[in-house]
């Protein structure tokens, strides 16, 4: 019974060392001043240029996955290759934008995140990089993204008023049911949008 209770306890302890994360949010240029007193905020997203796991270019994993999948099932692979760029808008996007929100909320900041086309400020946020991780039951190893979020004044783009690098942004479900690639890769960005919003507060709107 013993052995059972430390083997459970060990499982317990590296469940919960997944879970922790080297996550850095670092300022890199500019101030966020300018969001004190403002309602909106315009969010956008920018996926142009950033490595996904072992590959510098995403462009190369998705030929090599897309090929794999075809490979083993006819269709497959480009049925993957569309639900991959749609997971960007239909997941990602939204759980970004929700844990911006829930923390505007939860601090009392009268801020709204969004397709805020009106605002006079936007947030571009750039993807760098992405581990999609893996669950295969056995073996795990979460997903995380690195980012730069990157203020804009909307009417004049040019104007950069801040840059925030996100670095090493976690994704896992938490009771670790999460197989699909999608969800993992989502959850790395709800993490980040509730940094983000956590060390802007901290910073500038406590």
């Amino acid at each position: 019974m013993k052995k059972v209770n430390f083997i459970l306890i060990g499982f317990l302890l590296i469940g919960l060392s997944a879970m922790t994360s080297a996550q850095k949010i670092k300022l890199i240029s500019g101030s966020c001043d300018f969001m004190k007193g403002i309602s909106e905020l315009n969010l956008e997203y920018d996926y142009s240029d950033f490595g996904v796991g072992k590959f510098e270019d995403e462009a190369d994993y998705v030929a090599k996955k897309k090929k794999e999948y075809n490979e083993d099932e006819p269709g497959r692979g480009d049925t993957w290759e569309k639900a991959w760029i749609a997971d960007r808008s239909g997941r990602y996007e939204v759980r970004f934008e929700e844990e911006m929100n829930n923390q505007f909320e939860k601090r009392k900041i009268a801020i709204k995140a969004g397709k805020n086309l009106d605002a006079q400020y936007t947030l571009i946020f750039k993807t760098t990089f992405t581990e999609p991780g893996y669950n295969i039951y056995i073996s795990r190893q979460n997903a995380y993204i690195d980012g730069e979020a990157i203020f804009v004044e909307s009417a004049n783009p040019d104007n950069v008023l801040a840059k925030i690098h996100i670095d090493n942004s976690p994704g896992r479900g938490v009771t670790g049911y999460d197989f699909d690639t999608g969800y993992r890769i989502q959850e790395a960005y709800a993490k980040a949008g509730k940094e983000l919003v956590y060390f802007i507060w901290k910073k500038y709107l406590k």
